[in-house]
C-alpha cells in the first residue's frame, strides 16, 4: 500500500511538470520565438494574408492555403519547445527545421526535417502515426532514430492528445541530431541531418491550427559545419501568387488561370484566333530585378507548336522570355524545359543583360538582351503605384489548358 501510493504520489508529480499547460518557467536562455501580440520574426513565405493571424495570444493558421510560416533568422543548434492543437479533428501540419527560405521545387513545403503535428483522427497506417514522427523532406537527408520505416522515425510510445486539446513539443538540435520529446517523453528523432542550420517554420496544410509559447535556447555553434551543411541564406523574395485566388493580377487573369490551392493552372483560349492579353501583377520591382517561377507540363507537350507562357518586364508588351513557340526574343524548348515534370526558372535581368536559369544547370546569359526602349521603358505611373518609378512584371498565359505554375517570386535589386 505505502508502495503504490508513493508510485501515485511521483507519477503525478511528473505529469505535472510535464504537462503541456504547465507554465514555462523565467530563464534568462531562453529567447521568446512569438511575443503573443504580432508576428514580427517571421516571414509568410508563400500564404495569403489571411493565413497566419494572432488570435488570443497564439499564432492561429487557417491551413489555407498548403504554405509556411519561418523564421527571419538562421538557427544551427538550439532547442525549441512549443505548444500546438489542431482545432478540428484530422488536421495536418507540422513544425520545419532546418529548413529553406523557398518552397522547394513544384512544392509549397520547404527544405527541411520535418516535426510531425498530426491529429488523431487523422487515421492509422503502418507508414506514419499521429504521436510525432520525425523525417527529412524536399532533399533533407536524416538517418532516423529506430522504430522507423524509410528515413521516417516512428515515436517509440505515444503520450499527443487530439483536438481540441494543446500538445507540448521539445525539439533538441544539436550538430545535426535532432530528439522529439512529446509532452515530457522523448519519443523520436534522427542523426546525420542534413542541413543542420536553417531556419524554423510552421506548416499550414489544410486544417486550422494554433500555435503558442514558442521559444528558443540557442546552443554554441559547431566548427564542423561546411557550407553544405546550412540552408542558403535569404534573399527576401515577394510571393505574387497568394495560393487561393487570383488578387494580386490584372482582372483577365480569372479567365486564363484557376487556383488549385497553392498551384496556378491554365485554362487555355477560346479559340486559336483570341489574342491572349498580358496579365500585369499588382506588385512592382525595379528596373533591375531577379525572379522565379516553378513551371509543369502535360506529358508529351510539344514546345515547338505552341506557347506555353511568356514573361514580360518593364511594362512592355513585348516578351523577353517564351517558353515554347512564342513571342519572346528568348525562347526555351523542351531539352530545357521538359514536359511531366516541375522545373525552376530564374531570371536575372541586370541593365539590361538578361540571364535565364533552370534547376538543372542550364545557363544563358544574353548582353544587351533587352532594347533600350524596353530598359528605358516609362514607368507605370498607375495611380496608386508606392513608387512611380516601380515596374510591373507580366506573363502571357498559355494557349493550351493544363500547365500548372508554382511559387512565382520576385525581388528588387537596385
Amino acid at each position: 500500500m505505502k508502495r503504490s501510493a508513493r508510485n501515485l504520489i511521483l507519477c503525478t508529480a511528473f505529469a505535472l511538470i510535464s504537462s503541456p499547460l504547465t507554465t514555462i518557467s523565467e530563464d534568462a536562455t531562453w529567447k521568446p520565438l512569438f511575443n503573443g501580440t504580432n508576428l514580427d520574426g517571421w516571414v509568410n513565405i508563400n500564404g495569403a494574408q489571411d493565413t497566419w493571424s494572432v488570435k488570443d495570444r497564439s499564432i492561429h493558421c487557417t491551413g489555407k492555403p498548403i504554405c509556411a510560416l519561418r523564421t527571419v533568422d538562421q538557427y544551427e543548434n538550439f532547442v525549441l519547445e512549443l505548444e500546438w492543437r489542431h482545432l478540428k479533428p484530422g488536421g495536418n501540419a507540422g513544425v520545419f527545421i532546418w529548413s529553406g527560405a523557398e518552397p522547394a521545387i513544384g512544392q509549397p513545403f520547404l527544405r527541411a526535417i520535418e516535426v510531425q503535428v498530426l491529429d488523431h483522427a487523422y487515421g492509422k497506417s503502418d507508414w506514419f502515426t499521429t504521436h510525432g514522427d520525425v523525417f527529412p523532406i524536399h532533399g533533407s537527408k536524416m538517418k532516423p532514430f529506430l522504430p522507423a520505416r524509410g528515413m521516417r522515425s516512428f515515436p517509440s510510445s505515444e503520450h499527443s492528445n487530439g483536438s481540441p486539446e494543446w500538445n507540448h513539443y521539445r525539439i533538441h538540435c544539436l550538430n545535426g541530431v535532432l530528439k522529439l520529446s512529446v509532452n515530457g517523453h522523448e519519443v523520436s528523432g534522427g542523426s546525420d541531418c542534413n542541413w543542420r542550420k536553417g531556419f524554423i517554420a510552421l506548416e499550414s496544410e489544410g486544417s486550422p491550427v494554433e500555435f503558442k509559447n514558442i521559444r528558443v535556447k540557442e546552443l554554441p555553434s559547431s566548427d564542423s559545419l561546411s557550407s553544405s551543411g546550412s540552408a542558403p541564406p535569404a534573399k527576401n523574395f515577394f510571393n505574387l501568387y497568394n495560393g487561393k485566388n487570383l488578387s494580386g493580377w490584372s482582372d483577365k487573369a480569372a479567365k486564363f488561370l484557376t487556383s488549385r490551392d497553392w498551384r496556378m493552372v491554365s485554362l487555355g483560349a477560346d479559340s486559336e484566333d483570341e489574342e491572349l492579353p498580358i496579365l500585369w501583377s499588382d506588385a512592382q520591382v525595379s528596373n533591375n530585378f531577379e525572379a522565379f517561377f516553378d513551371i509543369k507540363l502535360p506529358k508529351d507537350s510539344d514546345l515547338r507548336t505552341h506557347n506555353f507562357v511568356s514573361i514580360c518586364i518593364n511594362n512592355d508588351s513585348d516578351p523577353i522570355l517564351s517558353i515554347g513557340n512564342g513571342p519572346g526574343s528568348i525562347r526555351l524548348g523542351s531539352s530545357i524545359i521538359p514536359s511531366n515534370r516541375w522545373t525552376r526558372v530564374n531570371i536575372i535581368v541586370v541593365d539590361g543583360e538578361v540571364t535565364i536559369t533552370n534547376d538543372s544547370g542550364y545557363e544563358i546569359t544574353i548582353t544587351n538582351g533587352l532594347r533600350d526602349e524596353q530598359i528605358k521603358k516609362e514607368p507605370s505611373n498607375r495611380e496608386g503605384d508606392e513608387n512611380p518609378n516601380n515596374y510591373n512584371f507580366g506573363i502571357v498565359p498559355p494557349e493550351l489548358p493544363n500547365i500548372e505554375f508554382a511559387n512565382f517570386f520576385i525581388k528588387s535589386l537596385d
